[in-house]
């Protein structure tokens, strides 16, 4: 496909930065692939100068990291990097479900469940990267619902790394499973069962060592 034909009135870099980073979740450009401003200018249409922009955009998500002398290569999640992402869903995503679980609305527990519907129709199909996303946005959604502007943003600075996060401990497990598996998180919640909504936030959560098996 053309990628270039995928560029539209949004800035060159956001988008070109988009479209890299889509190609890292998915697993197009896998761990440790070097990325030359060159190649990637050619392949999106794009001036050097726009793919240099958008690769130091998604440095500082760290998705990528530069090598002196080298440039850019995929990032590799490391034991450490698997730890760190681990145990901040463990804290961020445990406080958000204990909050949300604690002023829960119907408005609220109606939007949960759309975007829990979503996920099982994901689930459902054969498309990865799309389970994959709409597992985050289950996430993402119970965050928005804990009412916590402060834990939502920093949540935020961190989303593109839990979805690979999400990409990779998703990897291990049956499509139906990674559905079902967050059931009880969401009735949980939509319950008002505030202990309940914690422990099953982080029970929801792959641990790190059980990723290095998959890596």
């Amino acid at each position: 496909m053309n990628k270039s034909a995928l560029i539209n009135k949004r800035s060159l870099e956001d988008q070109a930065a988009d479209l890299i980073r889509e190609d890292i979740v998915n697993g197009e450009l896998t761990p440790g692939t070097r990325l030359v401003e060159t190649s990637l200018a050619k392949e999106y249409g794009l001036s050097r100068g726009t793919i240099r922009i958008a690769l130091h955009q998604l440095g500082t998500e760290s998705l990528i990291t530069q090598v002196p002398y080298a440039g850019w290569s995929v990032a590799q999640l490391t034991g450490q990097d698997l730890w760190e992402l681990s145990t901040l869903r463990t804290t961020l995503e445990g406080m958000a479900a204990r909050l949300a679980a604690e002023h829960i609305t119907a408005a609220g527990a109606e939007q949960l469940k759309a975007v829990y519907a979503d996920l099982l129709e994901c689930c459902a199909g054969e498309d990865f990267n799309a389970i994959t996303r709409a597992d985050l946005a289950l996430h993402k959604a119970i965050v928005d619902l804990s009412g916590h502007g402060r834990l939502a943003r920093q949540y935020q600075l961190i989303e593109n790394q839990l979805l690979s996060y999400i990409s990779v401990s998703n990897q291990s497990f049956d499509p139906a499973v990674v559905g079902s598996s967050h059931r009880a998180l969401v009735d949980a919640i939509c319950e008002g069962r505030v202990d309940d909504a914690a422990a099953e936030a982080v029970h929801s959560i792959t641990d790190a060592e059980q990723l290095q098996q998959v890596l």
